[in-house]
């Protein structure tokens, strides 16, 4: 199927073909037809399948090039998907006389004030700098048509719910509203059930199934070794660009401090960062200036960024979707992929939680000619190992080194 079936505008065919898309993938081709109908969606389909096309497309077909007022409101939870889609209905939208702008939070509000006075048609923002548009009176959402609420899992975590629902109240009663969530988490089912009218529901594959090109591997270590771990993998992995992820800003900043000093090509991207320096990290790990991204969970979850050939987890994701986001930005469009996971002691319950929820258990890979501290961990998930034995570790100095091991539970 060809996307001339769906009934889109010339304009927008021609968009598509400048961009060179050839045929819709299975979210658009489910996805399409509804949005043209009229209908409110939620969508749930796995990162690079093409959701924002999936509602983008659709949509400005459907708008009137000749009216005026923004029509068009995507709420985005961070500034780097904002601005990426945004990029995507300009690009779609080439063909046509429709206006796009994006407002997010960590800059100032004097290019936003004008893009705002000028008018647009296509508003993408983040609902915290929205709302503070909408309190100054420099924004108006009261001519708004389509409202998608993208990544709203996400946004639940972040704790935008709350200005999530001021802002879908500024909005008219009668519109069409999207949904696009990898879970659906009882808060989000409430606010569903508020603000939107019989909504059709879309799922594309399971969320909890990794792309089948990823090939998964854990590296048991202590904590005392994981970036000397880190570090050696990198030595030895043939890989074209890797991202690195850290569960904590501070963390990031140190490991991209040291492998700096390894002199690679290294930049790093969490949410204490400016906008100008989280652009330039995205820009240049886009573009190969940078061959490895330091990152926290900002870019685990629908940032585009292409040809990724691996993913290390430097800690463990403490919720088993969020190990699922983060390998999805490897294996993308059917390309091979590798997924690394460095594993402490302590990190045993969530990664059963893990492989219990992809239905896949991943093999322990020791480094070979890597003088490990322990070894214990090698050994929890062998056929007769004791169950009554702690995973947690004891370090005792001998010497200038560590040995680390197991401890027994008391009883």
């Amino acid at each position: 199927m060809s996307f001339t079936t769906f009934g889109l505008s010339p304009a927008v065919l021609q968009g598509i073909k400048a961009m060179g898309y050839v045929e819709p993938t299975p979210i658009q081709l489910r996805a399409i037809p509804l949005v043209m109908a009229g209908q409110d969606v939620i969508g749930s389909a796995q990162t690079g399948t093409g959701k924002t096309a999936a509602f983008a497309l659709p949509i400005l077909s459907r708008l009137d090039e000749n009216s005026r007022g923004t029509r068009v409101l995507i709420l985005e939870p961070t500034r780097e998907l904002a601005a990426q889609v945004e990029t995507a209905f300009r690009d779609f939208a080439r063909f046509t006389k429709l206006s796009a702008a994006v407002v997010f939070g960590g800059v100032g509000y004097g290019a936003q004030n004008d893009a705002l006075r000028a008018g647009v048609d296509i508003l993408v923002a983040t609902p915290g700098r929205l709302l503070d548009h909408i309190n100054r009176g420099t924004c108006r959402l009261d001519k708004v048509q389509y409202l998608i609420l993208d990544e709203a899992d996400r946004m639940l975590d972040m704790g935008f719910l709350p200005d999530v629902r001021k802002i879908v109240d500024r909005c008219p009663k009668q519109r069409q509203t999207m949904l696009f969530s990898a879970t659906i988490p009882p808060e989000i089912a409430t606010l569903i059930q508020w603000a939107m009218k019989t909504p059709q529901i879309i799922q594309i594959g399971a969320q909890r199934s990794p792309a089948q090109t990823i090939k998964h591997a854990v590296y048991p270590v202590s904590e005392d070794q994981k970036i000397e771990l880190l570090r050696e993998l990198l030595k030895r992995v043939d890989y074209s660009s890797i991202i690195v992820f850290c569960r904590t800003k501070q963390r990031a900043d140190r490991i991209t401090r040291v492998l700096k000093q390894d002199s690679l090509s290294v930049a790093v991207l969490h949410s204490n960062r400016t906008q100008r320096e989280r652009e330039q990290a995205l820009r240049g790990f886009r573009d190969g200036r940078f061959e490895i991204l330091v990152a926290t969970d900002i870019a685990a979850r629908g940032l585009d960024i292409l040809d990724v050939s691996h993913v290390i987890n430097f800690d463990v994701p403490q919720h088993p979707e969020d190990y699922v986001h983060r390998i999805g930005r490897t294996g993308r469009a059917q390309a091979a992929g590798d997924a690394f996971t460095l594993m402490v002691a302590e990190d045993m319950p969530h990664m059963r939680a893990i492989e219990g929820f992809i239905g896949q258990k991943i093999d322990r890979v020791k480094l070979e000619n890597f003088t490990y501290h322990y070894t214990a961990l090698f050994e929890q998930d062998k056929p007769g190992a004791d169950p009554s034995r702690d995973t947690r570790v004891r370090a005792v100095r001998i010497g200038r080194s560590f040995y680390c091991g197991p401890v027994r539970k008391r009883r």
